[in-house]
C-alpha cells in the first residue's frame, strides 16, 4: 500500500512537470531572459523530489493527499471570458486600487489590465508595471539576475512553479521614485470542466530609494476544483520601503501553495499584511533573508477558516546582519471544524548582532471541534540580541458577550463585534481602507 501511494505522489508530479513542458510556445515569449536553463534545472528537481506528506516535519500538520486525488491540467493559454465584477474586486469603490494588473490562470490579461489603458494619467515615465515579455531592454538584465536564483531549488513547489515559468507580473521602480498609488496585482483562476492548475509567478524589483505599496491578490471564477501554486519574489533596494498586502480570497474548493521570498538591503523597510481568507487547504510559505544591516520587517498576518479550511502559515526571518529590527504579529480566527497552522521561525546568525525580533501568536478558536497549532520559534547564535516570542490561544469570553447583549445587542451582533475587534488590530493597519474596511466585513460576517 504504501509502496501504490508513493508511485501515486510521484506520478502526480510527473504529469505536471510534463503539462508545464507543452507550454513552449509560450516560453518563447521570454527566450530573452535564457530561461530554459532555469526551467530544465527546477524540472530535473521536481523529478527527484517527493511529494510532501504528513511524515515531513515542515507539512506534519498540513496534508495535502486531497490534492492526489483530481487530475489537475495546467492550462496553455487564457481564453477564458472573464468581466471583472464587485465580486470579484476586494473593494466596492474601485478608486481605491486604480492602477490594476489581471492575470488569468497565470498569464498576463491586458485587455482587464489599466496600466496600458490611460485609465491612470500621469504615471512616472520609467515606472514598469506589466508582464516579463514585454518589460523594457534596459530592465530585463536586472532581473535576468534575480530569476536566476531559482537555478538553486530547494522546495518542491517553487520548483515545479519554475519548471512551467510561462509569464509573470513584473513590477519595476527605478533608484528614488515613489509610487503614490497602490498597484494592484490580480491573480483570477478560471477552472475549466476539470481541475485547473494556476502557476503565477510575480517579481517586484524596488531599487534604492523607492517606494511603492502593493496588492496581491488571489481569486477564483465560480467553485470548482482548482490548484494554485504561486512564486513571488520581492527584492528591496537600500532605503527603499515596501509595503505589501497578499490577499488569498479563492473558493471553497482550490487548494493554494504560495510562496513569497523577500529579500532586503541595507537600511529597507519591508512590511507585509498576508491575509488569508479561501481555499479549502491554503499554505502560505513567506521567507525574509537580510542582505545589509540596519533592516526594519513587519510581518502581519491574519487566517481566517470556517466548515473544514485548513490555513497554514509558515514563516522566517533569517539575520545575517547586525542591528536588525523585525516585529511579528499573526492572528487567527478559527470556527466549525477548520483548522489553522502557524509556524514562525526567526533566525538570527552569529553575525547577526543587536537584532531586535519580537514575535507574538494571538489565536481565536469559535467552536469546541476548532483546531489551532501554533508554534513560535527562535534560533539564535548571536549573543547581543533582543529578542522575545509568545502565543495565545483564547476563545469569545462569555463575560463580554453578556456585557454587550445587556446593552441591548442579540447575540449573533455581540459575537459579530468581537470578532471584527480581534481581526482589526491587523486590518486596520492595512495602507489602504477600502480594503480594510471590505476586509473586516468579510471576516466578521463569517464567523
Amino acid at each position: 500500500m504504501i509502496n501504490t501511494q508513493v508511485a501515486t505522489r510521484e506520478m502526480f508530479l510527473a504529469d505536471l512537470v510534463n503539462q508545464c513542458a507543452k507550454l513552449e510556445a509560450v516560453n518563447s515569449k521570454t527566450s530573452a531572459y535564457g530561461l530554459q536553463d532555469l526551467r530544465d534545472a527546477a524540472t530535473e528537481y521536481v523529478l527527484a523530489a517527493s511529494f510532501p506528506t504528513v511524515r515531513d516535519e515542515e507539512w506534519r500538520f498540513t496534508d495535502l493527499s486531497p490534492v492526489l486525488q483530481v487530475p489537475f491540467h495546467v492550462p496553455q493559454s487564457n481564453q477564458s471570458t472573464v468581466k471583472l465584477t464587485d465580486i470579484i474586486m476586494p473593494v466596492k469603490n474601485r478608486d481605491d486600487l486604480p492602477l490594476r494588473l489581471v492575470f488569468v490562470n497565470g498569464f498576463y490579461a491586458p485587455d482587464l489590465s489599466t496600466v496600458d489603458s490611460g485609465v491612470v494619467p500621469n504615471l512616472p515615465i520609467d515606472l514598469y508595471a506589466g508582464n516579463l515579455s514585454n518589460v523594457p531592454e534596459k530592465y530585463r538584465s536586472r532581473i535576468t539576475d534575480v530569476l536566476s536564483k531559482h537555478k538553486q531549488q530547494t522546495e518542491v513547489f517553487t520548483a515545479l512553479n519554475t519548471a512551467g515559468l510561462a509569464d509573470s507580473a513584473v513590477v519595476f521602480v527605478p533608484a528614488n521614485m515613489s509610487i503614490d498609488l497602490p498597484i494592484h496585482l490580480l491573480f483570477l483562476t478560471a477552472p475549466g470542466a476539470s481541475g485547473t492548475m494556476c502557476q503565477p509567478h510575480c517579481l517586484v524589483i524596488a531599487e534604492p530609494g523607492s517606494n511603492v505599496t502593493l496588492v496581491e491578490d488571489y481569486a477564483t471564477i465560480g467553485n470548482v476544483p482548482a490548484f494554485t501554486n504561486a512564486v513571488t519574489d520581492v527584492i528591496v533596494g537600500e532605503n527603499a520601503t515596501v509595503n505589501h498586502v497578499r490577499l488569498q480570497r479563492e473558493g471553497g474548493e482550490v487548494v493554494h501553495i504560495g510562496k513569497s521570498a523577500i529579500e532586503q538591503s541595507r537600511n529597507s523597510h519591508y512590511t507585509c499584511h498576508a491575509i488569508s481568507l479561501g481555499g479549502k487547504i491554503s499554505r502560505h510559505n513567506l521567507e525574509v533573508f537580510q542582505r545589509g544591516e540596519a533592516t526594519e520587517t513587519t510581518l502581519n498576518g491574519l487566517s481566517v477558516a470556517f466548515g473544514e479550511q485548513l490555513a497554514d502559515t509558515h514563516s522566517l526571518i533569517d539575520f545575517n546582519h547586525p542591528h536588525g529590527t523585525s516585529r511579528q504579529l499573526h492572528k487567527c480566527i478559527v470556527g466549525n471544524k477548520a483548522r489553522a497552522v502557524f509556524n514562525g521561525k526567526v533566525f538570527v546568525r552569529k553575525a547577526a548582532q543587536l537584532t531586535d525580533a519580537g514575535q507574538l501568536s494571538r489565536n481565536l478558536l469559535l467552536s469546541p471541534r476548532a483546531r489551532v497549532d501554533t508554534k513560535p520559534q527562535l534560533e539564535i547564535v548571536a549573543d547581543n540580541v533582543k529578542c522575545s516570542h509568545g502565543a495565545t490561544v483564547s476563545q469569545l469570553e462569555d463575560d463580554e458577550l453578556f456585557y454587550l447583549q445587556s446593552r441591548g445587542l442579540d447575540l449573533e451582533r455581540s459575537r459579530y463585534l468581537l470578532i471584527d475587534a480581534f481581526a482589526a488590530e491587523i486590518l486596520n493597519q492595512l495602507p489602504i481602507i477600502g480594503v480594510a474596511k471590505k476586509l473586516s466585513t468579510c471576516v466578521a460576517i463569517q464567523g
